[in-house]
């Protein structure tokens, strides 16, 4: 991937050495229950955030505190590297919102270390990177890159940037008020219907990872040979059949909560190939 030298967004906040916290509200979370929660979510595909009831859409957002950070340093070459790709989905979601008639609100990206107090509840960084609608910021521990790459087997420049973009697609549907209307539904659908719902939610923002890999090809030629396999292996990887298969042995498509290896293929594929927001539409295709 062709990055350096690249814009680098100035929405990176750096808490690694803020020594992070579990506090959240006035209380605390149990590190057993923490620890239940990412057992939980690896082995079912759970978002460990809403096996511990902290997802912060259907209501007010929780009051927290979170120590100050700073810009990263300059010669961090990994922290740059999120700069750029986040700088670049800055760019093709302005103008995409701009086509709409519409004004993009960028999100935060954090980076932090360990443990991380959110408006959506604690992060972990066992949990992977994840968006939290209630404070518009993207949370990443970057060691999960070297997990990406050695556990999971998705390794490349590209893979890591997919990933990034993944959940700015999160915060692009924020802005389009998808995630609230999902989360009315959630709270009136079965269990199944509920992970069928962020099965499609999940997947919408795989092709706007795709759909934001189409612009910036377009505009700023980012592309390297080998980058678009990187991320289609990436999504392949990290597919809910791939790691409850790799960490339980047998898999269990009903407890699907963010899609199978082929479907966020199809998707992550069909945003790179079409770089149109209405060919994002999961909701409304009779199969995801």
């Amino acid at each position: 991937m062709k990055w350096e030298g690249n814009r680098e967004s100035e929405n990176v906040e750096d808490a690694r050495d803020s020594g992070g916290g579990i506090r959240l509200g006035g209380g605390s979370i149990g590190l057993g229950s923490v620890a239940i929660a990412l057992v939980a979510g690896w082995v079912f595909g759970v978002n460990p955030l809403t096996l511990l009831g902290l997802m912060s859409e259907g209501g007010s957002a929780p009051q927290v505190q979170q120590a100050p950070a700073g810009r990263p340093p300059a010669n961090d070459q990994m922290a740059r590297f999120v700069s750029v790709v986040l700088a670049d989905t800055e760019d093709v979601w302005r103008a995409q919102f701009q086509q709409a008639g519409r004004t993009y609100r960028e999100p935060k990206l954090r980076l932090f270390r360990g443990s991380e107090p959110t408006a959506c509840g604690t992060g972990q960084a066992a949990m992977g990177p994840f968006y939290c609608p209630g404070d518009e910021k993207v949370y990443i521990d970057l060691r999960f890159y070297e997990v990406l790459k050695t556990r999971l087997g998705a390794p490349g420049d590209f893979a890591q940037a997919y990933v990034i973009a993944h959940e700015v697609g999160h915060h692009v549907q924020k802005l389009m008020g998808i995630t609230e209307r999902v989360d009315r539904l959630r709270a009136r659908a079965s269990d199944a219907q509920a992970n069928a719902l962020s099965v499609r939610l999940e997947l919408q923002a795989d092709c706007f990872a795709g759909l934001w890999a189409h612009d910036a090809q377009a505009a700023r030629q980012i592309l390297e040979q080998g980058d678009v396999e990187e991320a289609l292996n990436a999504a392949s990887q990290i597919g809910d059949d791939s790691l409850q298969h790799r960490s339980q042995g047998t898999v269990v498509p009903e407890s699907f909560t963010h899609g199978s290896s082929a479907q966020r293929v199809t998707w992550f594929k069909r945003g790179l190939q079409t770089g149109s927001v209405a060919q994002c539409n999961t909701f409304d295709a009779r199969q995801p």
